[in-house]
């Protein structure tokens, strides 16, 4: 993948608005078919420029405004914010206190650095494709969730550019909901809990919640190829001792005494099992197989940041801005491939400008050779470079959006008409 410099940055921010950002595919998001009056003039967009310099309350008409705007101020960084009772930026004129957040997608936020008492291959914001399977699970977990146990239909999944990933949940009736709902659907979401300082963070019994059962059954597939051999969490006393804080001290000594004599982590984690469940030990009340449940969810459940979610008013880094450091591109993540999904493969802005430079070479000297007609070359310039994929999954997903809001609008009229 081509080297990214950040000095270049400017430059390339440039390019990247004026030709190659998706507007119109952006715009048809946060329109959502224009339903509801004034409902993307309300959106609140904040820019970060050059040197830190952070401009909060942006809204725009039209989609023509915003690309003005953005060509204009080609930002570092773009979130997205709520909907807001008045335009944002008018909001110094609105009397105090009427400025409200209205409506906001349900929004989450999963970062690898809230994994770092668990991975043993990186430390902050630093990745690698080991620890990656922690987002693959992450996913796969609380899409489930929100589709099965919810009912939510539209989830677009989005990679943050560095270390993370960011979910959007765009159901109509999923952007209304008040604080208070948005707190209870990421707590109920969270098992893993309690601060640095809390070596037992997941407390289950023999009684499973259908919800921790089905995450279980995901970390399943991936642990032992991930925990095992890939972290190797048992290779030493070092990293074994971690497991024994999080088991009874009952059965400490049995365990120290049969991991010394074991040669690798599957082998141990095999001999665990099998002392937690011995009749002997499973007497006392305190062992049982919910103990091997809590390890495996200590060590490989998501960790939801949860302010994220719960503030209507709470802004989020906007699909296709540019991550400052890595100068990837936040692109959306193909929910049926997730398990291929590379955040190392994903264009980078160096990459793709340099893409469109050749292209526009190769089109020029064509053209010198044959007079092209105008229409040929109006194909999107996006579209000449490696982002044509993930705008692609993009555009899947609006249709889909598109769908689910005329068959409501359908089931309306005909409502309407049973009268």
């Amino acid at each position: 993948m081509e080297p990214f410099d950040p000095a270049e940055l400017p430059e390339l921010l440039k390019l990247y608005y004026r030709r190659l950002f998706p507007y119109a595919q952006y715009y048809r998001w946060l329109n959502y078919g224009g339903v509801t009056k004034n409902y993307f003039q309300h959106r609140e967009f904040s820019f970060t420029l050059k040197d830190d310099i952070y401009i909060r309350y942006q809204s725009f008409s039209n989609q023509s405004e915003l690309e003005k705007e953005m060509q204009k101020m080609n930002p570092y960084k773009i979130d997205i914010g709520a909907v807001y009772s008045h335009r944002p930026s008018q909001h110094n004129t609105v009397k105090l206190g009427a400025f409200q957040a209205q409506e906001k997608e349900l929004v989450f936020d999963i970062d690898m650095t809230d994994y770092d008492d668990v991975r043993r291959c990186c430390s902050s914001a630093d990745i690698c494709s080991k620890c990656w399977t922690l987002m693959t699970m992450a996913i796969r977990i609380i899409d489930r969730a929100l589709k099965e146990d919810f009912g939510f239909k539209h989830r677009l999944w989005v990679y943050s550019g560095r270390r993370g990933v960011h979910c959007w949940v765009c159901d109509e009736s999923v952007r209304k909901l008040s604080s208070a709902v948005r707190s209870g659907i990421v707590e109920y979401l969270s098992l893993v809990k309690g601060g640095q300082d809390v070596k037992k963070k997941v407390h289950l019994s023999e009684k499973l919640h259908p919800f921790v059962r089905k995450s279980i059954n995901i970390i399943r597939k991936y642990f032992e190829e991930y925990a095992l051999v890939g972290q190797d969490i048992l290779e030493n006393k070092e990293n074994w001792d971690k497991i024994l804080a999080l088991v009874p001290e009952t059965i400490h000594e049995e365990l120290q005494r049969g991991f010394q004599r074991l040669h690798s982590s599957p082998q141990r984690w095999e001999y665990l099992r099998k002392v937690i469940s011995t009749p002997q030990n499973m007497k006392n009340d305190k062992c049982g197989p919910w103990l091997e449940w809590e390890i495996m969810v200590h060590y490989c459940f998501p960790r939801l940041d949860i302010n994220v979610s719960k503030g209507i008013n709470h802004l989020l880094k906007s699909p296709f801005s540019v991550h400052p450091k890595t100068g990837r591109i936040s692109v959306p993540i193909d929910f049926q491939k997730v398990d291929q999904f590379n955040p190392f493969t994903v264009p980078t802005i160096s990459a793709i400008c340099r893409e469109l430079d050749v292209v526009s070479t190769n089109e020029k000297d064509k053209e010198e050779h044959e007079a092209e007609s105008e229409i040929k070359h109006r194909v999107r310039d996006y579209k000449k470079t490696s982002l044509a994929p993930y705008v692609k999954v993009f555009e899947q997903f609006l249709e889909n959006l598109d769908k689910s809001r005329k068959g409501e609008l359908l089931k309306k009229s005909d409502l309407q008409k049973d009268f």
